[in-house]
């Protein structure tokens, strides 16, 4: 892995129903993030399908597919030829009956590194994501070992080292959790990932969509800042109806990448976009320098992080 710098692109954009127009859509914008000079590209949460979880219908597993498998067939090809690396979040089937909200890795010489799987499921309105999503494993043991390096490495919180550079990849609704900010960054992460769904119920938009893009973005910069290390956050864009008698979901875009200092390096608005930063690695280390949170944290201390709650 090189320690040189860096540069990053991610891809704020809509789907549609159809599959392959979508996913020959995203070939046509990873092939333009690339000639803009992008090395490590991220597409946003379930890249190549609307957002199925708005509502529960058992023929909506029907969209999920195996990693490796169709769509990351076509990515591995297109990291290699683009010499890229690819972040593809999609909805995978690992077997009957056990379904994920998944990234595949995938290294620019077209190897797939491995897969993360989404740790934190909500389940909210129009967010019904744990009717369709078993979360990510957490376990390690020989068991594991056993069934592949892939496998291993989907387990928990993970690392890839890259062509590149050392990446940590979490998905929307992770983002809201500084634990796994932490982990991934303690893993030696020098850029986290958070490929994101996330929208507006029309019907609360006027009061609380301002701060709720606001938290959204005020979150991730802090994960950035206790953690010394760049986050990027792809975002999809574009109202999605669903069930009648429902407003659908209006996903507010704003993807955006900060430095390990929180400051944002570029951001987009609601619009279709191609967002590319480049990032030095040298500024965690200098940050870090000047801001040793890792070096004064007091673990000896943190054991009681492992209850759920320590109220009366």
């Amino acid at each position: 892995m090189s320690h040189s710098p860096f540069t990053v692109g991610i891809i704020q954009d809509s789907a549609s129903a159809d599959q392959q127009a979508t996913l020959d859509a995203t070939v046509v914008r990873i092939r333009e993030a690339a000639g803009r000079g992008a090395q490590i590209i991220c597409l946003k949460e379930l890249f190549n399908a609307p957002y199925f979880c708005k509502s529960q219908k058992c023929e909506r597993f029907d969209i999920a597919e195996s990693i490796p498998g169709p769509t990351t067939d076509v990515m591995q090809k297109l990291a290699k030829e683009l010499d890229v690396v690819l972040i593809v979040p999609v909805f995978e089937k690992q077997a009957r009956g056990v379904y994920r909200n998944s990234a595949a890795i995938i290294d620019a010489d077209g190897s797939l590194l491995g897969v993360y799987r989404k740790m934190h499921i909500p389940d909210d309105p129009m967010f019904n994501e744990k009717y369709y999503f078993a979360p990510g494993d957490t376990a390690h043991d020989d068991r594991i070992d056993k069934i592949g390096e892939i496998a291993k490495q989907a387990s928990g919180f993970r690392v890839w080292n890259t062509k590149y550079a050392k990446i940590g990849v979490l998905i929307c609704w992770d983002q809201w959790y500084p634990e796994a900010a932490r982990i991934t960054s303690l893993l030696g992460a020098d850029i986290l990932f958070y490929p994101t769904a996330i929208g507006w119920h029309p019907a609360e938009k006027a009061e609380f969509g301002e701060s709720q893009v606001d938290a959204w973005r005020t979150i991730q910069r802090s994960h950035a800042i206790a953690n010394g290390v760049f986050v990027a956050s792809p975002n999809r864009i574009g109202h999605e109806d669903d069930e009648p008698g429902t407003l659908g979901l209006e996903f507010f875009g704003h993807s955006f990448i900060a430095d390990p200092f929180g400051r944002v390096l570029t951001e987009a608005g609601t619009e279709e976009a191609i967002l590319i930063a480049r990032c030095d690695p040298q500024l965690i280390e200098d940050t870090r320098r000047n801001w040793p949170f890792l070096r004064d944290r007091r673990i000896d201390a943190y054991a009681p992080i492992l209850s759920r709650y320590l109220g009366a």
